[in-house]
């Protein structure tokens, strides 16, 4: 077997049935362990908006949210969302979007412990993610940390800068450079990559206010855009919304029911395969988001765990949902795009994107060339931050600048050229992040709910949390 195979025998075993009743089944528990905390989103959609200039923290709550949905709002709200109807059928969809509804908690907590036991480094700056929590929430009197609790810190952090190159750089610039060469054939890879690492460069070697800032006018435009065209082509496809709706959720439970049995394979298919997009799309459990959002200014934890999780529900309960039916009702509407998956012209994510916009006059090309470019150059900018901060973690500060020209270097080999391989290897990296990750939030779960019922249900959260952020020694 080749490593191409490899790699994809990987895939489907660590996105196989152990995984999904984990994800899910902590999705579920923690839906229920926070008091169902998603009926608090407008409240948390108002704290999103709200500064809270008294508080600690490097960036506004509002920065955070944005750096960490540009990390999230990427190829995985466009391409993995084909992908999954192509591998699990339309059904595959409504499976993204309950991943989507219930990680709304685990989103949740996952940044609440995340702030909660974030640290500070010898400049007074902000440091935070599951590697913190595991290290300080496990400290015996003594202050020494068990071992099983740095092996915890040490496998999260290594997984999530190993997984930063392919997921959040190498991918995305894959992405911008394929829809950029089919709309401008004329234009040499090696400069659109060249152009990649510019653009990516100016922001990335800022630190954390500079790419927040950029985050904060980027995130908001993009997702606006994408989400208008989307009901644009909506509107267009109008006849064929409610039966894309309707086939959505049958084949959910019955994958034969769409096109005759082409796309999927079972039930179990829809479900593995919206579920692992569902993941790469919004990141609820992967323990990515809650590293930008420790850097936030807010008063407790609570507040920005709040915020936080406002970022599931834009990602995936919003965006990946107008893509597959965009998706879905293209393909009622236009038989020509089903017949190119029937003959073998369509093999990929990409292709089916391409060829379910396309089939929409004027609009559909120009809003899938300017959300691909704009969603993937947004993913590399926030993902560049949580890597050089796991990698400062694992190596020290002095492996922050080292870590950022190898990461620049990722973008423009994804440039030249990823196939599939990469998105299953991506798959790969986001399981084995979310496995510690979701370890030590089960494991807090306890304190959450009852903090969280101290501060959210009982209507403390303008109090000041009382936790000390002590400083993390440098390496």
């Amino acid at each position: 077997m080749d490593i191409v195979g490899i790699i994809d025998a990987v895939d489907g075993f660590v996105w196989g049935v152990p995984m999904i009743v984990l994800l899910l089944g902590s999705h579920l528990f923690l839906t229920a362990r926070t008091g169902f905390i998603q009926r608090k989103l407008p409240l948390a959609i108002k704290l999103s908006i709200t500064k809270d200039p008294d508080a600690e923290g490097d960036i506004s709550q509002f920065g955070a949210l944005t750096t960490a949905l540009s990390a999230t709002i990427g190829t995985g709200n466009i391409v993995g969302v084909a992908t999954a109807i192509l591998a699990g059928g339309p059904g595959a969809v409504l499976w993204m979007w309950l991943t989507g509804v219930f990680g709304i908690a685990t989103k949740y907590s996952e940044t609440y412990a995340a702030v909660k036991y974030r640290v500070k480094d010898h400049e007074g700056k902000m440091l935070g993610g599951a590697m913190y929590a595991w290290e300080r929430a496990f400290t015996r009197p003594d202050g020494s940390v068990p071992a099983w609790a740095k092996a915890g810190a040490v496998l999260f952090a290594l997984f999530a800068a190993i997984a930063s190159f392919g997921i959040g750089s190498a991918v995305q610039s894959n992405s911008m450079t394929t829809v950029i060469l089919a709309n401008a054939p004329g234009i040499p890879v090696w400069g659109i990559g060249l152009g990649i690492v510019i653009m990516v460069s100016i922001v990335i070697f800022g630190g954390v206010t500079v790419i927040s800032k950029v985050c904060e006018k980027l995130v908001p435009f993009m997702a606006i855009a994408y989400a208008w065209g989307c009901i644009m082509i909506i509107g267009m496809n109008w006849d064929f919304v409610w039966p894309a709706i309707k086939l959505i959720f049958t084949a959910a439970l019955d994958p034969r029911s769409a096109f005759g049995g082409l796309l999927g394979s079972g039930v179990m298919a829809a479900i593995q395969f919206g579920c692992a997009r569902g993941l790469f799309s919004n990141e609820s459990g992967l323990g990515s988001a809650p590293i930008v959002a420790s850097a936030a200014s807010t008063r407790n934890p609570a507040r920005q765990a709040l915020v936080s999780m406002t970022g599931t529900f834009w990602d995936t309960v919003v965006i990946c949902a107008l893509t597959g039916i965009v998706l879905v009702s293209t393909m009622l509407a236009h038989s020509e795009v089903v017949d190119q998956i029937a003959s073998g012209s369509i093999t990929a994510g990409a292709q089916l994107t391409s060829a379910a916009f396309a089939s929409i006059p004027y609009v559909g090309t120009p809003i899938l060339v300017v959300g691909m470019i704009l969603f993937s150059y947004s993913t590399i900018l926030g993902w560049s931050y949580y890597g050089n901060r796991c990698a400062a973690y694992l190596f020290g500060k002095h492996a922050v600048r080292p870590y950022q020209v190898l990461y620049v270097l990722a973008a423009f080999v994804g440039s030249l050229g990823v196939a599939n391989v990469v998105w299953n290897a991506s798959d790969v990296a986001n399981a084995l992040m979310a496995v510690p990750n979701i370890i030590v939030v089960l494991l807090l779960s306890g304190l959450i709910a009852r903090e969280t019922h101290h501060y959210v249900y009982s209507g403390n959260l303008d109090e000041a949390s009382t936790d000390e952020i002590p400083q993390h020694a440098d390496k």
